[in-house]
């Protein structure tokens, strides 16, 4: 009975430390891919920050090449009133939201505005 008792405490024991070998070496595999998408993630993330470098550069040397002198406050209204334009907002609600005039929303957008072919193809009646 001693020896049954002594067995079974010695299997219970082994199977305790086999049990938490395999759950730490489950737990560095675990630890390694997180590590692995962390890294990844940083690299997309360095990747879409230097995208973003690059636009605003090139943004820049356009409008210095250009010749257009605009304020940090003109770029900023620009770029928001193009911002709700392009979300379908219409003029009015665009001018009243800015508390400007709707005809300087429409002289501002114009340039951004695509012009509509309103007709349309003319079927043989034969």
């Amino acid at each position: 009975m001693v020896w049954t008792l002594a067995g079974l405490f010695a299997i219970s024991a082994l199977l305790l430390i086999f049990s938490i070998l395999k759950s730490t070496k489950a737990l560095k595999v675990e630890h390694n891919q997180i590590d692995l998408i962390h890294i990844s993630t940083m690299k997309e993330i360095n990747a879409l920050q230097e995208s973003v470098r690059n636009i605003e550069l090139d943004i820049e040397v356009v409008t210095k090449e250009a010749g257009i002198p605009l304020a940090p406050e003109e770029k900023l209204l620009k770029r928001e009133v193009l911002d709700l334009y392009r979300r379908n907002y219409s003029m009015e609600s665009i001018a009243e939201l800015k508390q400007v005039t709707v005809t300087e929303i429409e002289q501002l957008l114009a340039p951004y505005q695509e012009v509509k072919v309103e007709g349309r193809a003319v079927a043989n009646e034969n």
